[in-house]
């Protein structure tokens, strides 16, 4: 049998949003494709619920949030 090698170990991500600078445009709720990204139920001191990260190990940190994101509200990390 060949050898497959070292085995790959999944790239895990965390994300922060800045709840001042979220408008709730819910752009990186329905384009993170593991939904770890919610509505909070906090308002912002300009009114707006932002989004939260849920924390469940599952994001990659594949961006995707940050690049959709109008407000630049997010970072993302990678381990």
């Amino acid at each position: 049998m060949p050898d497959k090698g070292p085995a790959v170990k999944p790239v895990k991500g965390k994300i922060t949003i800045s709840r001042e600078l979220c408008k709730e445009c819910g752009l990186c709720i329905h384009f993170c494709p593991k939904k770890v990204i919610v509505q909070s139920a906090k308002l912002n001191a300009a009114g707006y619920q932002s989004a939260e990260f849920k924390d469940n190990g599952e994001c990659t940190g594949c961006a995707i949030c940050a690049i959709v994101c109008p407000e630049v509200a997010i970072e993302v990390y990678r381990d």
